[in-house]
């Protein structure tokens, strides 16, 4: 498809299978994006120059409450690489439009773990640096090396390092300042050849058939993979976005007058002196595990998971995740923070 072909752009746009809610919203224009010269082609269309634009990638953390007036991009480039080494690390470039889990599978297939951890995250590579994906203590900011943007305002490429991308708990420079500003194209990721394991999670460790110091890279891909599939609903069966809230990061002294009336509260350490609480754990004690609003409920084995059980809105999930919200401030006083980017 040329990028003058008109076909580029395709008007009322069903947006049902670009995000994993299955909301029916549509997209005024939309476009597929094959090539990183494509984003500025058609942002100079005439058919679309002022209107708003919205970068799709597997469509796992948005929440669609109409119909979207502007120009939907689904970025689908893809390729993947091993582009050096040096006597520390393998250095692994993926296109932003690859299926993140695939790519995790490809790098264990070609003998570069480190990745292994963020098994069957939904999603695509291009996605998991605006959000700093993590889980099972792993955080992707700590294999990331480098990424390739579009500056959709001007065309230019731009290379962007982890300083500048200011990475934080499910947070980037591209959730703030750069928000809307810039197209990612291609992730370059810093795989150690001195591999270690992360087993330390009770759920990884229980899955592990062999003791949790002597797994091999595919063992904990396998193990995070068998206990995602257990917790978490299969979005082409039940509609979701994974994880709905943050795991809210609270002070020491908060967390300490919290466990005074909570005994039992999962927390984690972290580096800084702070303390991260596990939001499901909040949530379910809030009595909220498997209770619905409608057709908008919580996931009865996952409470930070919130699914369409068919014919839900993103509006009433909306609504759904505001009353959770509410019930944890009253009950605890910590703010849960949503994690999904509603439209």
């Amino acid at each position: 498809m040329s990028l003058s072909d008109p076909s580029l752009l395709v008007p009322d746009y069903s947006l049902r299978a670009h995000n994993t809610f299955g909301f029916d919203a549509r997209a005024r224009w939309f476009c597929r994006i094959e090539s990183s010269d494509q984003f500025s082609a058609v942002l100079r269309d005439a058919r679309v120059a002022g209107l708003p634009h919205l970068l799709l990638g597997g469509g796992s953390n948005v929440v669609f409450t109409r119909d979207f007036d502007g120009v939907a991009m689904l970025v689908a480039l893809a390729g993947k690489r091993l582009v050096r080494e040096d006597d520390q690390a393998r250095y692994v470039e993926a296109a932003a439009g690859e299926n993140w889990h695939a790519f995790v599978a490809w790098t264990l297939a070609n003998g570069l773990p480190g990745l292994e951890n963020l098994a069957l995250i939904p999603g695509t590579v291009g996605a998991a640096p605006i959000q700093n994906i993590g889980a099972y203590g792993l955080e992707m900011a700590e294999r990331f090396a480098l990424l390739r943007a579009v500056e959709l305002a001007t065309g230019a490429t731009v290379e962007l390092d982890a300083a500048q991308c200011r990475f934080g708990y499910r947070d980037s420079f591209f959730k703030r300042e750069g928000r809307d500003r810039f197209a990612i194209t291609s992730v370059t990721f810093r795989l150690p050849k001195a591999w270690t394991p992360r087993a330390e999670y009770a759920d990884i460790a229980r899955a592990l058939e062999a003791g949790a110091a002597d797994a091999s890279p595919q063992a904990i891909f396998d193990a995070v993979v068998a206990v995602r599939r257990a917790k978490l609903p299969d979005p082409a069966v039940l509609g979701n976005a994974g994880s709905f809230f943050k795991n809210p990061v609270v002070d020491a002294a908060t967390f300490e007058t919290l466990r005074a009336r909570e005994p039992q509260v999962v927390s984690y350490p972290q580096a800084d002196g702070r303390v991260k609480l596990a939001a499901g754990w909040l949530i379910d004690r809030c009595g909220w595990k498997g209770r619905a609003m409608g057709a908008a409920a919580v996931h009865e084995r996952q409470a930070l998971v919130l699914v369409n059980r068919g014919g839900a809105t993103g509006a009433q999930v909306l609504a759904l995740a505001q009353a959770i919200q509410d019930d944890v401030r009253e009950r605890f006083g910590i703010r849960l923070e949503p994690e999904p980017v509603v439209v």
